[in-house]
């Protein structure tokens, strides 16, 4: 099984004919994803690879083609009005790949939907793949094969990396969810937990979290108070260096509360097998699967 997206869903692409989004739509439809529908506004009418038919809105997308989830790659200044459009739509997921959208866009974006009942994944993430079955964003399918893991992680290529690993392992995945590292995001470390913990098919998962915020320590109750299933962390940027800006917007380090130390000792308490590098993720999910 999978969690969020699975052989079912109909895909909409925000952005098709751009240069991203026509690359990326090619990727998704190669791997086996269902897409249905694509917008560009101006553009209605015309045909994607000759068969996916192009529409002006979101809204006559989904009522001409019952899309059920839309992935966005549209610049940053029309990102935030790319979510608000997918989620008044009647889709109840929306991807944003889209890197860059403001903080001031987002507290705008965030209870629009949730209001709406729409998952939001991102932005600037890079979607999420169920190993067999669907494709939505730009996790390579190549690296990814059907198995009993599910991954989830705030890094985008560190996603890559973990799952590498595990497929070179032989160890498979249900779902490989990147949920972004901005500091206002639709979908966290918690949902993705509860939903790997109620995924019958998930029997281990890979948790990969960064230096900045408190989500990990938080995620960390969560597995502690609520999870039976075995989790396996591992913290980004333990030798960053203090008082120094890095990567990801949500990567701000206030105080020791968003500290690598800090969350691998958050970790531990919690009961969460520890990675110290990405490659350790192998023989820690392989030792819990038995």
């Amino acid at each position: 099984m999978s969690v969020f997206i699975n052989k079912q869903t109909k895909l909409v692409v925000q952005g098709i004919t751009g240069r991203d989004g026509s690359f990326h739509a090619k990727q998704m439809m190669e791997y086996g994803t269902q897409v249905v529908a694509g917008v560009t506004p101006g553009k209605g009418g015309q045909k994607f690879e000759g068969t996916v038919p192009v529409f002006d809105t979101v809204a006559d997308a989904v009522q001409a083609t019952g899309a059920n989830t839309s992935v966005i790659y549209v610049p940053p200044p029309y990102a935030a009005d790319a979510i608000m459009e997918a989620a008044a739509s009647g889709v109840s997921l929306v991807v944003c790949i889209t890197e860059g959208v403001s903080v001031l866009d987002m507290t705008k974006v965030y209870p629009f939907v949730k209001e709406r009942g729409v998952r939001l994944l991102g932005p600037n993430c890079p979607g999420l793949i169920s190993p067999g079955e669907s494709k939505v964003g730009i996790i390579p399918g190549r690296i990814c094969t059907p198995g009993p893991v599910g991954v989830v992680s705030r890094s985008g290529t560190l996603t890559y990396e973990v799952v590498y690993q595990l497929t070179r392992a032989g160890i498979g995945q249900t779902t490989c969810v990147g949920i972004g590292g901005d500091p206002i995001n639709g979908t966290n470390f918690i949902d993705c937990l509860e939903a790997f913990e109620k995924d019958p098919a998930t029997k281990a998962i890979a948790m990969m979290g960064e230096i900045g915020g408190t989500d990990e320590q938080e995620a960390a109750e969560y597995v502690q108070q609520h999870m039976k299933k075995p989790v396996v962390g591992f913290i980004a940027g333990q030798t960053a260096p203090p008082g120094r800006r890095m990567g990801h917007a949500g990567a701000i380090i206030s105080g020791s509360a968003g500290t690598a130390a800090e969350k691998i000792e958050a970790f531990e308490k919690c009961g969460i097998g520890v990675a110290k590098r990405p490659m350790d993720f192998v023989e820690l999910i392989r030792a819990r699967l038995k």
